[in-house]
């Protein structure tokens, strides 16, 4: 019997879905793959027999969650390793936000993720054990201009997760946030978002970085191969960490960007610590 370690994946189809599915189906392992298209991802999973099942799963469709999640429990028995990964990118200026795009967004990077998390935690809280990586983003850390609804999203994810883990802790239920730079992924290409620039105040930070985000699609330095491998390390570790940025400029942008929060945060302790009642009173 194949006691192989069983994965599930959302958002295979391209990107790091489809180059992790992959690396853990290479090593013998089991896996969910997942994609909006079954099809898309037919060939990936076609060359590991029984060990892949492929399944059609739009996150934002809470009846697609539930069929994929018991036709997993099905094949496999049960899930190790969930990968929350479906996701895309909007970008807009805050005022010039679509409303219909914002709300979209947030149901496949927010509420789709939270959806599908709780349909698998029942069965990894029932055998004490299991491993959720969620897919942020650096952008889960700082907020971009032209990202701001984005980064909205991924840091929901960041906070939604350090409930979680200290929710299933003690219950042998491990969550790791991995946010991952700029990578050779669809992300700034074919799936990316965006409400155009119109408003010229805005043309030098939101409407900038809308263009050079377009620009860059197809030379990030990001590898998802290696982040694949990244990943799967991470679910080896005997304690693994509750976070982790990839790629270097991804890694400088965050540890800058809480360096400087903190330093801030630090320097007004005084006018902080004043809003309490003084000893004694209150």
């Amino acid at each position: 019997m194949n006691d192989s370690p069983v994965w599930f994946i959302s958002g295979c189809s391209t990107g790091f879905g489809h180059a992790l599915a992959q690396r853990v189906l290479d090593r013998g392992w089991r896996a969910v793959v997942t994609a909006r298209d079954a099809g898309r991802v037919a060939d990936l999973a076609a060359p590991y027999g029984d060990r892949a099942l492929a399944m059609a799963l739009d996150v934002a469709d809470q009846a697609q969650i539930a069929a994929a999640v018991a036709a997993a429990h099905d094949r496999f028995g049960r899930l190790d390793v969930l990968v929350n990964n479906a996701g895309y990118g909007y970008q807009a200026s805050i005022e010039e936000g679509d409303e219909a795009e914002i709300r979209a967004q947030f149901d496949v990077n927010v509420f789709g993720l939270f959806a599908l998390t709780r349909a698998v935690l029942p069965g990894m809280r029932a055998q004490r054990r299991g491993h959720i990586l969620n897919i942020t983003s650096v952008a889960g850390h700082v907020g971009f201009p032209g990202s701001g609804y984005y980064a909205a999203s991924k840091h929901a994810v960041e906070g939604v997760s350090d409930a979680l883990r200290a929710e299933t802790a003690p219950l042998g239920i491990k969550v790791t946030c991995v946010a991952p730079g700029p990578f050779r992924t669809d992300w700034a290409g074919r799936s990316l978002r965006q409400t155009p620039n119109r408003i010229a105040d805005y043309a030098e930070t939101a409407g900038k970085r809308l263009d050079s985000t377009k620009a860059i699609s197809g030379t990030q330095a990001g590898d998802p191969v290696r982040a694949g491998d990244a990943m799967i390390a991470l679910t080896e570790m005997a304690d693994p960490p509750s976070n982790i940025v990839l790629g270097a400029w991804g890694y400088d942008a965050v540890t800058k960007a809480l360096r400087d929060r903190l330093a801030t945060i630090e320097g007004q302790r005084d006018l902080a610590l004043g809003t309490d009642y003084p000893d004694g009173e209150g």
